[in-house]
């Protein structure tokens, strides 16, 4: 299990272990966390999973798809260069006790 602490737009911090190979979206709708709408159920096609990886952790996740990449062009809530799409990361050991700030719009 992987301990993520998730920040929700409102500030409200919330820490969940997710097993390795779940998606860090998965873990966000399983454990009641908000903000996260996730419309197409995880396939990467909505966007509106939008997540901003604390930035000193950026380096732990695998390189983003180019369809992740196009998506994130289209987020309702700015992009930035910590933006991810929560649906495309999975949890694993080497990202114990990252923190992911939900997108403040989806």
């Amino acid at each position: 299990m992987t301990k993520i602490i998730y920040v929700d737009p409102r500030n409200a911090a919330q820490t969940v272990d997710l097993a390795d190979g779940t998606s860090l979206m998965q873990g966000a709708l399983a454990s009641g966390v908000d903000g996260i709408v996730a419309e197409c159920g995880g396939n990467a096609m909505c966007a509106t999973c939008h997540v901003y990886i604390e930035p000193e952790r950026m380096a732990d996740l695998p390189l983003m798809s180019e369809e992740e990449n196009a998506l994130l062009e289209g987020v309702a809530a700015p992009r930035k260069s910590n933006s991810r799409l929560s649906c495309q990361v999975k949890a694993h050991v080497g990202l114990e006790g990252m923190t992911i700030y939900v997108a403040p719009a989806q």
